[in-house]
């Protein structure tokens, strides 16, 4: 690993972030071809938060969240926080303190693969966080790692300035490049959905909505009269 800070990154449109934040994690995930999901392993420390924001990111060493303070440095209103480290480690990485920091800066949230602590706090001052664990022990600040560089978290790659979208459902990335075609293909998605709901709440069966009779009938699936009590 190279121990560099990366300055002065490109970020993607923030105005389009905020559109597809909007239209929610699932939608946009299965909008983009069900690609970007930082998988289940991240879940949220607090429930009902939408948000979405402009990856910082930061590779730390296990156990040692030092280029987490170098990172915040590097962050601007609209961004998230993406951290993850070399290899596992469920410390307690950022707590009450880092999250203070970050808000000031106008930072809209954290997603880490590793621990955080203070959660209460977090919650308190409703400073949204993804986490993989929740841990009261803590980190040390020794050794170098890197800011602003390609991390792959949840087996996704993440690269400074992508689309980051978080809510309830977990968190999706979108590269910067996409995000764009990305918004259009949601609401289109949205749209769909929109005429589906409407024909459920009418009555509708699913079955019948997507041509599901027909895949059943192909599946070999056949439909057979309970047999009499008695």
């Amino acid at each position: 690993m190279r121990n560099v800070i990366v300055t002065g990154i490109a970020r993607a449109d923030l105005a389009v972030v905020d559109q597809l934040a909007e239209l929610g994690v699932a939608t946009v995930h299965e909008a983009i071809g069900r690609a970007g999901y930082l998988g289940p392993g991240l879940r949220p420390i607090q429930h009902g938060t939408r948000t979405g924001g402009t990856a910082v990111t930061a590779l730390c060493w296990p156990g040692d969240n030092l280029m987490i303070h170098a990172a915040v440095e590097q962050c601007q209103a609209g961004d998230l926080l993406v951290v993850t480290t070399a290899s596992p480690s469920t410390d307690g990485f950022f707590g009450e303190l880092l999250a203070t920091s970050l808000a000031a800066r106008g930072v809209r949230g954290l997603v880490i693969e590793a621990g955080v602590r203070d959660v209460a706090e977090l919650r308190a001052m409703s400073f949204p966080v993804w986490s993989a664990a929740v841990s009261a022990q803590g980190t040390v600040k020794e050794t170098a790692g890197a800011v602003n560089v390609p991390v792959a978290v949840g087996g996704q790659v993440i690269r400074p300035g992508d689309a980051i979208l978080a809510d309830d459902d977990g968190v999706v990335c979108v590269p910067r490049p996409d995000v764009g075609p990305a918004l259009e293909a949601a609401r289109a998605r949205v749209a769909k959905e929109e005429q589906s709901r409407a024909a459920l709440a009418g009555g509708q069966l699913g079955l019948d909505l997507y041509g599901l009779r027909d895949k059943l009938a192909a599946l070999g699936v056949e439909y057979v009269k309970a047999e009499p009590d008695g």
